[in-house]
């Protein structure tokens, strides 16, 4: 059985820990309801806008614009969205997983990533995959801007058809407790066709051209602000409840350590009283 010292000191440290894991879970809280918030006045829009080009384009010819173009896939991007910072359950590795997957589904000779987050970033430089760019450290300051940055070079890789398709890795959000792992294509831009639409007679203003022109770049804007916004958000909540997590085992060991102290507490005063009794019936002797 341990000493009093040793589990004294143990109970010390857990309690540390303990406290950094709240402070952690806090914090986490915090950023998760500001992200949160941002993230549910987006959906709307990217939705709206998602919809109204899907009712587009099966009246669009696809030669209007490059990223319309749909090729023999013989090279594909992945773009896969970690984080920066760790201590986020399994938020990180479920990513890395799913895109490990489905590169090699298409085998990884043929494929090329862009990386956003360093843990991602990090796993694949380890393991010799081909990482045509990467993006870290912008997520404690996350703007529009760097949606439309880290989507110029992904479009501009699949415009100069060094890539034929190009699919994103990342997690959408439920809810606090459910992060779910998704991948989309988000070139060439393409909707699901399979429920039959009535043609519809329309009229452009200015013309279909100029609005095509218009929407599309826009779209691909917002489809990378979404996987941002969603991922942030995730990785948040994620973090929120492994430190709640953490917390609460912590907890758990203390009271553990504590009971070992009492016994151990308890032991070494039975034995100090026997060895007193011990002494005295040795004097009366």
């Amino acid at each position: 059985m341990a000493n009093l010292k040793d589990i004294r000191n143990r109970i010390k440290s857990v309690k540390s820990i303990q406290q950094v894991t709240r402070a952690m879970k806090m914090v986490a809280a915090a950023k998760l309801r500001k992200s949160q918030e941002r993230m549910e006045q987006s959906r709307p829009y990217a939705t709206r806008l998602e919809n109204l080009i899907q009712s587009l384009l099966p009246d669009v010819n696809r030669s209007m614009l490059k990223v319309l173009d749909v090729r023999e896939v013989q090279r594909t991007a992945f773009v896969v969205v970690t984080s920066d910072r760790g201590l986020a359950g399994s938020f990180n590795s479920n990513i890395i997983k799913k895109a490990e997957q489905e590169i090699a589904e298409f085998g990884k000779e043929n494929s090329e990533l862009f990386c956003i987050g360093r843990k991602g970033r990090d796993h694949f430089k380890k393991r010799d995959y081909h990482i045509a760019d990467s993006f870290v450290e912008f997520w404690n300051e996350l703007k529009f801007e760097d949606a439309i940055d880290m989507g110029s070079g992904i479009i501009n890789r699949f415009i100069s058809k060094k890539v034929d398709e190009v699919r994103v890795v990342y997690n959408y959000f439920r809810n606090i407790g459910s992060q779910e792992v998704v991948v989309e294509k988000l070139l060439p831009v393409s909707f699901d066709d399979s429920n039959d639409k009535k043609a519809v007679d329309r009229i452009y203003e200015p013309s279909k051209l100029e609005i095509v022109q218009s929407l599309i770049p826009r779209h691909l804007n917002i489809q990378m602000w979404k996987y941002l916004l969603e991922s942030f958000a995730s990785e948040q909540a994620a973090r929120m409840v492994a430190m709640g997590n953490a917390t609460d085992n912590a907890g758990e060991i203390i009271r553990d350590l504590q009971l070992e102290y009492n016994k151990a507490r308890q032991a070494a005063i039975t034995t100090e009283m026997l060895e007193i009794v011990g002494g005295a019936e040795a004097l009366t002797v």
